[in-house]
């Protein structure tokens, strides 16, 4: 979790908080990006600090009638792929860019990212 001097970010649904890489053409994980594709972002790269809980599933013993009247019940989750630790190449346009404490992060979705790679290096770095 990332702490600011008097907050908590968390992130939420499906999505992730990811550190970028800075626009070289070699990954800290040894990946090599074509020139056109660092210059366009079209894909682009970081690593993952944080992780949302996933895709919230519903109840089906739920009534949807009267839902201020139910009872509550823990929500679970479909649980995101992704890791603390990973580095993700992602969509770059599906991306948003954020600053927290002056570093940049940028928030992306699961479906946004197109591969993750899992090894001691990436989890480092992190």
């Amino acid at each position: 979790m990332i702490k600011s001097s008097n907050k908590k970010v968390l992130v939420v649904g499906d999505r992730v908080l990811i550190r970028p890489d800075s626009g070289e053409s070699k990954s800290p994980a040894g990946l090599y990006l074509p020139p056109s594709v660092v210059e366009k972002q079209e894909v682009r790269g970081g690593i993952v600090v944080e992780v949302g809980p996933g895709i919230p599933l519903g109840n089906p013993e739920m009534s949807f009638d009267e839902p201020w009247k139910g009872k509550k019940t823990d929500i679970k989750y479909i649980p995101t792929q992704v890791e603390i630790g990973d580095y993700a190449l992602f969509l770059g346009k599906a991306s948003i860019e954020i600053k927290i404490e002056e570093q940049e992060y940028l928030i992306v979705s699961q479906n946004a990212i197109l591969i993750i790679i899992r090894d001691d290096i990436s989890r480092v770095l992190a």
